[in-house]
């Protein structure tokens, strides 16, 4: 008998670690996913510390010429610390920043033209700018 009450003992023990570790790991919140697009130029957003916001912007190519977006940049890297980042021959960007910090900050990027040969690109450069109020 004495086997069962030691065997029990450390049972007991290590389903009230496991309880109070999934309680623990429910109550903690869930980071959001904030996803910005090209149609998101010139909001404001609101996320909150620990949150990752996604940006994606899509290039397009028309008549011999491909509309290119810049690596999305913040202009303060303490609030929105850029973790992954990346632009594609086809004109893409991709960028996520992690909300490291309370405060606000700007996320930008540009759209430029890059012409085939022979072709001419206007003297026209987009703007992206999106305004992120960390909270």
């Amino acid at each position: 008998m004495k086997t069962s009450k030691f065997c029990a003992v450390p049972l007991a023990a290590a389903l009230v670690i496991a309880m109070v570790t999934a309680t623990a790991q429910a109550a903690a919140p869930a980071a959001t996913l904030v996803v910005l697009t090209n149609a998101d130029r010139g909001r404001t957003v609101t996320t909150a510390v620990g949150d990752d916001v996604e940006v994606r912007l899509t290039g397009y190519r028309e008549r011999g010429l491909t509309w290119s977006w810049s690596l999305p940049q913040a202009d303060s890297p303490d609030v929105l610390k850029r973790t992954a980042g990346t632009v594609t021959p086809a004109g893409d960007a991709r960028a996520v920043f992690h909300a490291q910090h309370l405060g606000t900050g700007k996320l930008t990027a540009t759209r430029k033209c890059r012409p085939d040969p022979g072709k001419v690109c206007p003297l026209v450069v987009m703007p992206w700018k999106v305004t992120v109020d960390v909270k």
